[in-house]
């Protein structure tokens, strides 16, 4: 079992639990790999965010550019479009608002929203700007902004040819390892940072379940876990209900002392936390 941190500093008090958390997917749109156009327009984005809400998630994960294979970046302006009016809505309502970003600028004008989180799949190498500002930023709390630092080998177009490791799971650790070191000393506190794997990113089906099943490596970095399989190719891979088997995804996440599971599934991954959370509570020491 991980002895990294539960959680990050910097969220509201309801949030401070030894429970996994569920972080729900809001892709405002149109060519997200798995719900691109459902929700691509700020009313029905409003709404769903407000549904998963009601579903269980305790963050809402907001993001206005879409990181599936081959997908074509978006520009500033209309990623800013995209998410600047859903960001502002939940968080008046509130909730707790992720924002889905390789720039900083939308990171900026998102915590300025209301967002108290940054999800930054690249962790910074995307954007140069994107340490230094995160560690500038204030939150409505008045901490900084909660950080998420994902494991990134390169942009949508070219990812899936960089998916070459001796060991994926300790060779893509000690990658993030690095962007981790990058980012303090940009000036981003520990206590505010979240490490992810960054599964389905620059890794090959298979990779996938070795980083997953080398727990220990995965969790190397001493800091809390966000675990993002939801409807993955990998997981459909397998032939059976593809939220399902991300909620068993998540039962094995919050077993091990995952901080959260992001999800597009809300409902059935809440109940796959409560199990493995307490079994792990349940685990002999």
């Amino acid at each position: 079992m991980s002895s990294s941190p539960r959680r990050p500093a910097g969220l509201p008090e309801r949030l401070d639990t030894d429970d996994t958390l569920v972080m729900g997917v809001l892709n405002v749109t149109p060519d997200s790999f798995s719900d691109g156009g459902a929700h691509d327009d700020a009313p029905a984005a409003i709404s769903h965010g407000l549904r998963l809400v009601g579903q269980g998630a305790s963050i809402v994960d907001v993001g206005g550019e879409s990181t599936r294979p081959g997908a074509p970046r978006v520009d500033e302006d209309e990623e800013l479009r995209r998410v600047l009016p859903v960001v502002t809505a939940l968080a008046a309502k509130d909730i707790v608002v992720s924002v889905d970003t390789m720039r900083a600028s939308v990171a900026a004008a998102s915590i300025e929203a209301g967002a108290l989180i940054v999800n930054d799949v690249s962790a910074g190498r995307a954007d140069v700007d994107m340490g230094p500002e995160v560690a500038r930023l204030r939150t409505r709390l008045g901490t900084p902004p909660v950080f998420i630092a994902m494991h990134w080998r390169g942009h949508s177009d070219v990812m899936n040819e960089l998916a070459v490791y001796r060991d994926v799971a300790r060779d893509s650790a000690a990658e993030l390892a690095e962007r981790l070191s990058a980012l303090r000393e940009a000036g981003v506190e520990d206590r505010f940072l979240v490490a992810d794997p960054g599964l389905g990113f620059s890794k090959t089906g298979e990779q996938n379940w070795e980083v997953l099943a080398d727990w220990p490596t995965l969790s190397s970095h001493g800091l809390p876990l966000l675990i993002g399989a939801s409807r993955k190719r990998f997981v459909s891979a397998l032939g059976v209900d593809r939220d399902l088997a991300t909620a068993a995804i998540s039962a094995y996440s919050a077993e091990h002392g995952a901080w959260a599971v992001r999800v597009h599934d809300v409902g059935s991954s809440v109940a796959a936390v409560r199990v493995g959370d307490r079994l792990r509570r349940s685990v002999r020491r």
